[in-house]
């Protein structure tokens, strides 16, 4: 990309990126299930950032390695003593648990209660059929086309930002 010309395509993939950053900035999907009356949880007083715990909690639990707070504050790009609070609350609220580290007892790993596991299967579902009621116009080999891009943009995107 010579000099200060930026290719149509790439603004067009910066736009994008940037209005589905402001739609979760406005948590278009929270309200949507407001709306529409599908609550996907029965801890409707939690903040959103709970559940962005819960999922990266469980994301890394489903990878084989549940998480210390502060390894779960730098997946979340929060501060440790925010993820801590976060924590705090989803262990208050059953949906998960702390567990001693069988190789540093100082150290306790989040991991998901059943609870905590049914919560981010309602969530994941709801934001399924979002995604399914938004692309039900496309055709299956766009679909399939999106998700390998999509899936390549993030995990470049990542490397990209992280330097790995």
């Amino acid at each position: 990309m010579g000099g200060n010309r930026i290719p149509e395509e790439v603004a067009d993939i910066e736009s994008a990126v940037v209005a589905l950053h402001r739609s979760r900035q406005r948590r278009a999907l929270a309200r949507l299930g407001e709306r529409r009356g599908e609550r996907t949880d029965r801890h409707g007083e939690l903040p959103d950032a709970v559940f962005e715990l819960l999922d990266v909690v469980a994301s890394a639990a489903g990878q084989g390695a549940a998480p210390t707070v502060t390894e779960a504050a730098a997946l979340l790009g929060v501060d440790q003593p925010r993820a801590s609070r976060l924590a705090a609350q989803a262990v208050e609220a059953g949906l998960l648990w702390r567990a001693a580290d069988q190789q540093d007892g100082r150290r306790s790993l989040l991991v998901p209660t059943q609870d905590g596991r049914d919560v981010l299967a309602r969530i994941r579902g709801f934001r399924c059929r979002v995604i399914a009621e938004s692309t039900a116009g496309w055709s299956t080999e766009d679909r399939v086309a999106l998700a390998g891009l999509l899936t390549r943009f993030v995990r470049d995107f990542e490397a990209t930002t992280t330097g790995t």
